[in-house]
Formats: C-alpha cells, structure tokens, sequence
C-alpha cells in the first residue's frame, strides 16, 4: 500500500544577488518528480549536492508548498490538510538546531511532548521508553549543552518519535557523527523498520544507504532519474557496490 504519492511536483525559488546592483535569478530545485512510497519501506533519494534531496524532504514534511504538482500523504493532501499531515510523521533535519540547549534532555522532551498534546502520564511512559531506546537514559537530567553532537542527534530521534509518527523523514541523521555514533544511529533506524515505520532517508553515505534502503532515487539537478533497489541498481551499472554504481551513473549521465 502507498502512503506517500508524489505526481509531477515541481519547486522553484527566487534568489537575489550583487551587493549594489541587485539581480534576482530564478532556480528550480525540483522539476516535474512523480514517485510512491510503500508503507514500511525505507525509501532513500541519493544525489550530489543541490539534487534537490533537502527540498524534497520540506515539500514531504509541509515546510514548503509544490509550486505545482501534488503529494498525498496517508490519503491527506500537503496543500489542503497539511495540519492532518503533521500528526502523522516525524521529522529529523542533520544538525545540531532545534533543541533548547539550556535545559535537560528530559526537559526537553517534556516540552515538545507538551506541544503534541500528549497527555501527562502517557507522555512520561513515551520519554522514559525513547530515552532507553536511544541509549541516554543515565544523562536524561543533563543539559543538552554538555553533551556530544552523537548525544544531541540521539535526542533528536526521541524528540523526532514522541507522538509515535506513522511516518519519518530523516535528513542526514548521521552527518559528522563517529563511528560508533552513526552505528547506533542506523540500528535505531533498522528498529523503527521492523516496527512498521515508513522512513525516508537522506545521507551522503553510500554505505549507509546500501544498509538501509529498500529502494533509492538517484537524483540529479532536480530530476529523477532513476528508482529502484540497491541490488537492481548496482547490476544495471555493472558494479559491485553501490558507491562505484552512484558515481559510474554521474560521470556517464546514463543508466
């Protein structure tokens, strides 16, 4: 069954340059991409910077609007019912923004669990089951300021999972992390797929990718050019592993 339907969206943006003489040029970040997605699949687009990837995300997630086209999620429409839309999914940007340094984790995920709604004690059951999913119950009192960039991304997966999202958007989630950290990070996202999760992932990481996803979308100067899964992928660019295949496919501008 699908749950995310993507039919001819396109997205363009207005940016201005020149310090004196100011010149507007208009850039298309996305052009006329259609795509499904299956729920509990991990769908992953893959593309150099500027393919259009982080964009896609914000149109999935209703932080930005189709110029034209339409997505559907779950059966509700991003331009009509995008309130609808953010009860169901979750969202993870890479980065160390979006939590109150000053405060504790656990404060944090008070706050934000406050903001869903969620009632008292279903809300404190939520936080200490995240808390130990994520690894960080022993420094759940600790001010978010003290803690490692692979600390704070664990708190945002918990914060990103406390109203119990049908469906994640996960951007970068293991950028400038160690080698632990990013390992922790994808045994949590195997997690969440074997729980029934829809997730779509975003990640310069080739490897990371072919770990992970059930199927990719190359993309290319906002275009799609090509779905499939990962073996599919490597067999029809002849090559053993999927970082060879990704590169072959940009250098060649053919598939």
């Amino acid at each position: 069954m699908n749950v995310i339907q993507v039919k001819d969206v396109s997205k363009k943006y207005i940016v201005t340059s020149g310090i004196i003489r100011r010149r507007k040029k208009e850039v298309v970040a996305l052009s006329n991409v259609s795509f499904d997605i299956q729920k509990g699949e991990i769908f992953c687009p893959i593309g150099p910077n500027g393919a259009g990837k982080t964009t896609l995300i914000k149109l999935l997630s209703t932080l930005a609007l189709p110029n034209t086209g339409q997505i559907i999620i779950d059966n509700y429409s991003i331009i009509k019912e995008p309130e609808k839309i953010r009860k169901k999914i979750g969202v993870l940007y890479g980065g160390e923004r979006g939590l109150y340094w000053r405060i504790s984790a656990r404060d944090n995920l008070l706050y934000f669990g406050n903001l869903y709604e969620i009632p008292f004690k279903e809300l404190k059951h939520r936080i200490d089951n995240l808390l130990d999913l994520v690894g960080m119950t022993e420094r759940q009192h600790d001010k978010i300021e003290t803690f490692s960039k692979g600390m704070k991304q664990r708190i945002h997966l918990a914060r990103c999972l406390l109203h119990n999202p049908e469906i994640i958007f996960l951007d970068e989630p293991t950028l400038g992390l160690d080698v632990e950290a990013s390992r922790s990070i994808r045994e949590l996202i195997k997690n969440l797929k074997n729980s029934g999760k829809t997730i779509v992932l975003t990640s310069h990481y080739m490897n990371e990718i072919e770990e992970l996803a059930d199927r990719i979308a190359l993309m290319d100067k906002g275009t799609i050019r090509e779905i499939n899964t990962v073996q599919n992928f490597k067999q029809k660019a002849n090559k053993m592993n999927l970082e060879d295949a990704y590169l072959s496919v940009l250098k060649n501008k053919d598939i």
